[in-house]
């Protein structure tokens, strides 16, 4: 949130706090923001969308004080049945080059990484469910040393230009990225609710085959309050970071 400027002297002192005007990037409808509302809502955000499967119109960069970029199915690639994906990295560069805070969630993380130039491909492994990630050392913004996070990617990419590497995983190298202090790259969904969960089941079952780093949806269902609430903790941690809030 940003403050009214300073008052000419003698003026009275009025303090007033400007909403935080934030635009978010959603691909399909059963991937929505979580709980990024919540923190979004105490701070009397302003928000607006960009809803891909219903209109890709962008709105102007100007005046915006946060973007973020959410997950779905496609890949970053798919820009010849989805030409609005040429659009939407260009979109996120010019946010990015103009120093907008910038969170990336899975798919989103991969526009990241693609809109800087990076190369984003098919991974090792998939990785569905509730499985740990390992926290680099980095003194911008710390991951802890072991956390369980909500994953669903089949895809992953280098890291940009500038980028550096946040957290790891044993299917997955590059899990999570930062660019200076505004710009945050995750492959996992901390945002992950009960009800976001539920409408991924829902949406994407289909691909809970058996493998190695893919959970079964008893698995994923029998996560407990305290889990969602850890990750959910961290992700305000990382909007806090990179929004200096």
């Amino acid at each position: 949130m940003r403050s009214n400027p300073p008052r000419p002297a003698g003026a009275a002192t009025v303090f007033s706090v400007q909403p935080m005007k934030t635009h978010i990037l959603q691909h399909v409808p059963f991937e929505g923001i979580g709980c990024m509302a919540d923190w979004l809502a105490e701070r009397d955000a302003r928000i607006g969308y960009t809803r891909f499967f219903q209109d890709p119109e962008l709105p102007s960069l100007e005046g915006l004080d946060l973007l973020i970029a959410m997950g779905g199915p496609m890949s970053v690639n798919d820009e010849t049945e989805l030409p609005w994906l040429a659009e939407e990295k260009r979109f996120v560069r010019q946010a990015v080059e103009q120093g907008l805070p910038v969170l990336g969630v899975c798919l989103g993380a991969q526009l990241i990484a693609s809109a800087l130039g990076a190369k984003v491909y098919p991974g090792p492994h998939k990785e569905i469910g509730w499985l740990p990630i390992r926290g680099l050392p980095d003194p911008g913004f710390a991951f802890p040393a072991r956390a369980r996070v909500f994953h669903w990617h089949g895809e992953t990419f280098d890291l940009p230009p500038g980028a550096v590497r946040l957290a790891e995983s044993a299917a997955c190298a590059n899990q999570a990225f930062r660019i200076g202090e505004r710009v945050m790259g995750l492959q996992f969904h901390l945002e992950t609710t009960p009800e976001s969960a539920d409408a991924i089941l829902n949406n994407c079952r289909d691909e809970l085959a058996e493998a190695p780093y893919i959970q079964s949806e008893a698995e994923i269902r029998g996560v407990g309050p305290a889990v969602y609430s850890e990750a959910n903790a961290l992700m305000r941690r990382v909007l806090e970071s990179i929004t200096g809030d």
